[in-house]
């Protein structure tokens, strides 16, 4: 069998003469048999063209990998040495941009998984790895990860044999009839509108662009204004599905945002604010009166980053 080049151009679709759960002790036998392109690598596309194949080897702690439905992280982000993440990841990347032109295309994914995979730093399927057939891109979100970082994840849907990948809007607003590069840049568009609404302007208005954590309020003008952030407790959007109430947000200042939104400030029940790394108290979150929080929503936030503490 002749050698795939790594020149070869992006390939949709089932490899040839290959089956689905066929074995393959390595990248460069995946390489060669043209069910992966880039050996070595987790993702096999570009952002023009789209993904062809993307590889499971257990690199980033957010997956989820089952038999017909994955969730996968997209590229970036992750130190190849320590093997944890130190910068969020961004759509824009390659891989990532390819996975999203995929869902919007329609464009079919070939999915292979590592067997056996060993080491927390550097992961490695020490079981060689298994095709698994082909995959659609049904949807996709930007999150906070388990590491504090934010990740791109794409939920991926198993095709059955036969089946084929359906172009899929990747924005709100109009449908598919748009074209793909008008409905990428609506993504960032959405994302702006909806930290912006009524219930985030009335959570400023109530503090004044104060924040409730640390009394800092940020004048950014001659004249006075001053600058706040608007934090949803149980977090906005895909995963997560948080409402954008009033008793759901918070009002922070820019530090304590991001400390809070990647669990590195949390709240108990009784709303005192803790250290979410070391544990230690911080101090008592202020609250006026026309604002409560619903300890549920605190409970979920909590709950997110748990397993800090169980490994």
């Amino acid at each position: 069998m002749a050698k795939a080049r790594s020149s070869n151009p992006v390939r949709f679709g089932p490899p040839q003469d290959v089956e689905e759960g066929q074995w393959f002790a390595g990248h460069t036998e995946l390489h060669a048999a043209g069910v992966h392109r880039r050996s070595g690598q987790g993702i096999s596309g570009t952002a023009h063209e789209g993904v062809d194949s993307i590889v499971l080897s257990g690199g980033y702690i957010d997956d989820e990998y089952g038999e017909q439905e994955i969730i996968y992280t997209g590229e970036g982000g992750r130190d190849r040495d320590t093997g944890r993440l130190y910068a969020d990841q961004s759509l824009a990347l390659p891989g990532n941009a390819g996975l999203l032109l995929n869902e919007a295309l329609g464009h079919p994914v070939r999915v292979v998984r590592g067997l056996k995979i060993r080491g927390k730093k550097r992961p490695r399927a020490t079981g060689g790895y298994e095709y698994c057939g082909l995959f659609r891109v049904a949807e996709h979100w930007t999150t906070v990860g388990k590491e504090g970082f934010r990740i791109c994840q794409f939920r991926l849907l198993k095709l059955a044999p036969g089946e084929s990948a359906r172009p899929h809007p990747v924005s709100p607003g109009e449908g598919a009839d748009t074209t793909t590069e008008e409905q990428l840049r609506r993504i960032v568009a959405y994302e702006r509108l909806i930290r912006d609404s009524k219930v985030v302007r009335r959570v400023k208005e109530i503090y004044d662009n104060t924040c409730q954590i640390c009394d800092c309020r940020l004048v950014v003008s001659p004249g006075g204004e001053a600058y706040s952030e608007a934090a949803h407790i149980h977090a906005l959007g895909k995963p997560h599905g948080g409402p954008d109430e009033l008793w759901n947000v918070l009002c922070l200042c820019a530090n304590c945002h991001a400390l809070f939104d990647r669990g590195a400030l949390q709240l108990s029940d009784d709303l005192d604010v803790f250290d979410g790394l070391t544990q230690r108290f911080v101090g008592a979150l202020t609250i006026a009166k026309e604002h409560q929080v619903k300890v549920d929503c605190v409970r979920q936030h909590r709950a997110r980053w748990a397993e800090r503490f169980t490994e």
